[in-house]
């Protein structure tokens, strides 16, 4: 089974790569980078027509290759992403935090019986923290955090510093019952939010890997 994984940060496929060969080593993954996407989308401030149609074309060179599956990895562009899965219908088409979501939203809700779910969502890309929240349930409420710095700090190689900041950022939540982490690339730095919070952690890669793998493998 080959799964085609399309990417906006370059940062993205060490840790979805790592979830694969913890969960479904036998996949066999395809990478498709354009990290032109993440900076035109900061750019312009905005997903536009044009955006949603170089995802359509890049999610057609994979299908062309044979791919069963289609994983993307930056949470920011939600409207582009529902594009190609209405196109490649019925093929698996998931958004990079669906998963993460639907797993986050369950336990929320099993920890706060009576009372509305609080979840924790912290993002080092700031537009996520936009696009995001909506593809959550109306009945669960979200606590925004910028990691103001991570990504910068993971740009300049010092993979250290962003675990620090995204954990300092995460430590300032309250009241959450547990913490979804936006970014494939933050899921490095679970551990340490995880001690800073004191809560459930939830990674995109490893929750997609598990939902992908549950879809295609009969």
């Amino acid at each position: 089974m080959r799964i085609a994984l399309i990417h906006a940060l370059r940062h993205s496929p060490p840790p979805i790569e790592a979830a694969f060969a913890r969960a479904w080593p036998e996949a066999r993954l395809m990478n498709l980078l354009d990290d032109s996407l993440s900076a035109d989308l900061a750019r312009d401030g905005a997903l536009t027509s044009a955006m949603t149609e170089r995802f359509l074309t890049l999610s057609r060179y994979a299908v062309g290759t044979g791919v069963g599956g289609i994983l993307f990895t930056c949470s920011a562009f939600g409207p582009c992403i529902e594009a190609v899965a209405a196109e490649q219908a019925p093929m698996p088409v998931l958004k990079p935090n669906e998963a993460m979501i639907e797993e986050a939203v369950a336990e929320a809700r099993r920890l706060s019986p009576g009372g509305r779910p609080r979840i924790g969502l912290v993002a080092t890309f700031a537009p996520t923290l936009e696009t995001m929240p909506p593809e959550f349930p109306g009945d669960v409420e979200i606590l925004p955090c910028h990691a103001e710095g991570a990504l910068a700090a993971l740009d300049a190689g010092d993979g250290a510093a962003h675990d620090r900041l995204a954990a300092e950022a995460a430590g300032r939540l309250r009241d959450c019952a547990v913490v979804a982490l936006a970014q494939f690339s933050l899921a490095r730095a679970a551990p340490l939010v995880a001690e800073a919070t004191g809560r459930p952690v939830f990674t995109t890669p490893d929750s997609a890997v598990r939902k992908l793998r549950r879809l295609l493998v009969q």
